[in-house]
């Protein structure tokens, strides 16, 4: 356990809270893409015998893969965004995908609030304006879900950046 924390630079027993949440919200990552790949492509239905093997059997042959590619994905990242510790980055990731779900769940309600729908609307009108819908709320989601986690600082720094990248520098200095 001692060589997790020092490879992790947990320093605090609480800090262990983010890669246990990292782990459990990739294992139900992998978990949801088993699914679809076993009922969608090898037309399994929960009632067949081989469903929870083939469900289990897919989960892992998933979830490696991707915990692989997400250690990658950190170790580019933790030079580029000069996080103080390393467990920072698994806080990140998970404020990333609360946020990202939350703007696309939240941006619907609000679309059929102002009486516009995917059946009623053509997808060149609907797609834009749920893009340009996402973008504000996604960016005050991002902001509260990253204080939530401790990583405000971060966030601010990272929403300056892409602000600036887009042309709003002079609304932010």
């Amino acid at each position: 356990m001692q060589k997790f924390k020092d490879r992790w630079e947990i320093q605090a027993n609480w800090q262990l809270l983010f890669p246990a949440l990292g782990l459990i919200g990739l294992l139900i990552s992998s978990f949801l893409l088993s699914k679809r790949l076993v009922s969608g492509v090898f037309k399994l239905s929960e009632t067949d015998e081989s469903y929870i093997l083939a469900l289990s059997l897919i989960t892992l042959f998933l979830f490696i893969p991707l915990l692989g590619l997400t250690l990658r994905i950190f170790n580019a990242l933790e030079k580029k965004w000069n996080v103080t510790y390393r467990w920072e980055l698994i806080a990140i990731f998970i404020a990333f995908a609360i946020t990202g779900s939350t703007a696309a769940r939240v941006s619907d309600p609000l679309l059929t609030l102002i009486g516009l729908s995917k059946e009623t609307t053509s997808g060149w009108i609907y797609w834009p304006l749920r893009v340009f819908l996402i973008f504000p709320i996604y960016q005050v989601i991002l902001l509260i879900v990253g204080w939530l986690f401790g990583q405000f600082k971060f966030f601010w720094w990272f929403e300056k950046k892409m602000l600036r990248r887009m042309g709003f520098a002079k609304f932010l200095d």
